[in-house]
């Protein structure tokens, strides 16, 4: 995987972290770096620090969303910068870490994100008229044409499809999409946005991802 911080501490603790969980690290410290570094290894994931540089994280985070096979990416992101992460999860990062940061708890975030990456066989396929997602395969497609969807945006709408009719609170979606027992709820209602541009006819009048004011949101009637 790749780490991408201009402080060359923090690099070195998280790559120690991960290389100690069985995971090869590769670091850049700058955004063009990054990119370049991306371009050449293809990493499983990136963890992309949001001040770098040059071309800062978000702009980074832009460029990587733009290949159809960019991996997941977490954002670093300074204590209290809420409108930097919201950018980040706007642009399409899976997941984010705000520092300071526990290493450790950086390394399950990265358990996390990998783990549900992966096909899980258990799981079927839905359909919703022209809209189809298939677990096993990762691939969710509008009227036969694949939708460009990252990690977290792919299982949120396959667990609102999987619960068609039921009101599902943003606390629940949080936990069951991110793994999280709490945190910052905002980031369901942004991925929720993301869902409708990609899905709806008209994402401001949604019609398949519905909100239900004062609870959450629910998949169709």
């Amino acid at each position: 995987m790749l780490v991408v911080d201009d402080d060359p501490t923090v690099s070195d603790v998280v790559r120690r972290y991960l290389e100690r969980a069985g995971y090869g690290v590769s670091l850049a410290a700058d955004g063009v770096t990054a990119l370049n570094e991306y371009a050449r290894r293809r990493p499983d994931l990136v963890i992309l620090d949001i001040m770098l540089p040059g071309l800062d994280g978000l702009e980074v985070c832009r460029r990587l969303r733009l290949q159809a096979d960019s991996a997941p990416i977490i954002m670093l992101t300074a204590l209290g910068e809420e409108t930097d992460r919201i950018a980040g999860l706007q642009l399409g990062a899976d997941d984010y870490v705000t520092k300071p940061f526990s290493p450790r708890e950086l390394v399950l975030r990265v358990q996390s994100v990998l783990r549900r990456s992966q096909p899980r066989q258990v799981d079927r396929p839905i359909e919703d008229g022209d809209l189809r997602i298939d677990p096993v395969r990762r691939l969710a497609t509008l009227d036969g044409a694949e939708l460009a969807l990252t990690v977290r945006e792919f299982d949120l709408l396959y667990y609102l499809m999987a619960h068609p009719g039921v009101a599902l609170k943003r606390a629940d979606l949080l936990e069951a999409v991110w793994g999280w027992t709490f945190g910052d709820q905002s980031t369901v209602t942004v991925h929720v946005r993301r869902l409708r541009e990609k899905i709806e006819r008209d994402p401001a009048n949604p019609e398949r991802i519905q909100t239900v004011w004062g609870v959450g949101y629910r998949y169709g009637s």
